[in-house]
């Protein structure tokens, strides 16, 4: 999944790979739904993390079924 993309991503990557905006990708880091650190002002979102919100998401919504 997500092939393309470099191990560690960028906000705008993590907004183009979830097809939502950036703000809303900020919104989810400050939620702590997508694992990341801050480095300075700079974010480290790995590729993984991403997945594994993903990976929630599908999980939790067949639970509530």
């Amino acid at each position: 999944m997500f092939k393309d993309y470099p191990d560690i991503v960028s906000i705008e990557e993590v907004a183009q790979m979830l097809k939502i905006g950036s703000g809303s990708v900020y919104k989810l880091l400050r939620q702590g739904k997508i694992k990341h650190e801050k480095a300075g002002s700079k974010y480290i979102i790995p590729k993984n993390a991403v997945v594994h919100f993903l990976t929630q998401c599908y999980t939790d919504d067949d639970n509530k079924r």
